[in-house]
């Protein structure tokens, strides 16, 4: 399969399922609606989304219109952490996805506001009876949690402050992998999870898919780890050589460039091996996995 036409094609679906999610910009108050729409349309690949989407195709699922507002609810979310991430109190950046960052078009006070509102907005879509009808309860709040779980300070959050708190120090290696599975892991892990959950996969399905989950995140902060190093400002859209002028410690900054494209390959490929007993439906699983170590942005 072309994995590119496939990102394509769930990127639409996904982007369009968006605009329905969110007001319009001049939605009142505007700033608020518009900072929000900004950063959310802002040129995301839509990776979550299409992980749950994947994960749950899959099991047998089809995309449906109650899949959609449950993969929104990631990109919501997703959003909400790179606009809070760019801040000045915490990255610092100027650009992200080739463009200025929220605050430095909107204010530090709106990017704040912005994101605080993308990320109860995504709670507010997953306990809307309206969108999310023929899900029986108890699975959606089996979902709810998931993605509240990955989201907190168990999860993204929790690795936030612990990559914030890093910076200049020299940070063994079993700190960096905490950093790397919460603060990027955590929210790609619980994508492929909700999607399983979505799709009521069995016991072992459930457990394959969660490795797989596991695996891809950190796969996946491994390949930006050294495309902070190897590449160009066009291709990421934002500043390069961050980290290091940061003082965090990388996976290059303890295994060099070779190991650390050697690691992320053989990461990407327990991911795979991890769907070993599935058929077909989860090629694009397979390739996404591919696709996310070989990616330039």
């Amino acid at each position: 399969m072309d994995i590119k036409v496939y990102l394509s094609k769930k990127k639409d679906i996904v982007d369009k399922a968006l605009e329905k999610l969110v007001p319009p910009g001049k939605t009142f108050p505007p700033s608020v609606h518009e900072a929000m729409r900004y950063s959310l349309f802002g040129g995301g690949k839509r990776v979550r989304p299409i992980l749950a989407i994947a994960a749950a195709e899959s099991i047998g699922a089809k995309t449906t219109a109650d899949l959609l507002p449950i993969t929104g609810s990631l990109e919501l979310i997703h959003t909400y952490s790179l606009i809070h991430d760019d801040l000045p109190a915490m990255d610092d950046d100027d650009f992200r996805r080739g463009r200025p960052t929220c605050h430095k078009v909107y204010g530090e006070a709106i990017a704040i506001l912005a994101g605080d509102g993308l990320l109860n907005m995504a709670f507010e879509v997953l306990s809307d009876p309206r969108r999310l009808k023929a899900i029986p309860a108890n699975r959606l709040i089996a979902i709810m949690k998931e993605i509240a779980t990955a989201s907190g300070v168990f999860g993204m959050v929790g690795g936030q402050v612990v990559d914030m708190e890093s910076e200049g120090k020299d940070v063994d290696l079993p700190t960096l992998e905490y950093i790397h599975t919460h603060k990027t892991g955590a929210l790609i892990r619980a994508s492929v999870r909700v999607g399983a959950l979505y799709a009521k996969a069995g016991t072992r399905q459930f457990a394959a898919l969660t490795r797989y989950g596991e695996k891809v995140g950190l796969a996946f902060q491994i390949a930006d780890d050294i495309l902070d190093i190897i590449g160009t400002q066009e291709e990421l859209g934002k500043d390069v050589g961050s980290d290091l002028k940061k003082g965090k410690k990388t996976y290059p900054s303890f295994y060099g460039l070779e190991e650390s494209r050697a690691r992320a390959l053989e990461v990407a490929s327990e991911a795979v091996q991890a769907l070993k007993d599935f058929d077909r439906k989860a090629d694009p699983l397979r390739e996404l996995a591919k696709y996310i170590v070989n990616r330039v942005n």
